[in-house]
């Protein structure tokens, strides 16, 4: 499982030009499933996001979790972040799982970072042609990989 978490002071997904959510101060998270991932990913990656600490303090240090600062999360399925560029320029995507493996996987996600953060998470469609609008803060912008825990 791969996630691309970008802190924002806004963000909000459309789709068909109609607004389907959106946050005020918080993370941003791309997301995609690979077929070796695991409930035991999702734990792991859930908690490590929502004790992720990329919030500035008094003293301006990045040193407060989403928790510390009651902000919010969007979370946003993009299978193209398995994206292999080795060969050619057409990127392939054969590591991203399928739907009838991926949606589940995402959905559980979801409701894992719902449980650990204690309030809805906002979320994008899965399987469907999304607009992101976001403004980065910082820009702070972390990538996490469940396969490279150590």
């Amino acid at each position: 499982m791969r996630v691309v978490i970008q802190r924002v002071t806004k963000a909000k997904v459309s789709i068909e030009n109609k607004e389907k959510s959106s946050i005020g101060k918080g993370m941003m998270i791309l997301m995609a499933v690979e077929d070796s991932d695991t409930e035991q990913d999702i734990e792991w990656l859930t908690d490590k996001i929502v004790k992720l600490r990329i919030f500035d303090d008094e003293n301006g240090v990045m040193n407060k979790s989403v928790l510390d600062v009651d902000q919010q999360i969007m979370v946003v399925s993009q299978f193209t972040l398995f994206a292999s560029t080795k060969k050619g320029n057409r990127p392939s995507y054969l590591r991203s799982s399928k739907p009838e493996f991926s949606k589940p996987m995402y959905e559980k996600f979801v409701l894992s970072l719902q449980g650990k953060l204690g309030k809805p998470v906002a979320t994008g469609e899965f399987g469907t042609f999304m607009q992101i609008d976001l403004c980065n803060d910082g820009p702070t912008t972390i990538i996490i990989d469940s396969k490279l825990k150590e």
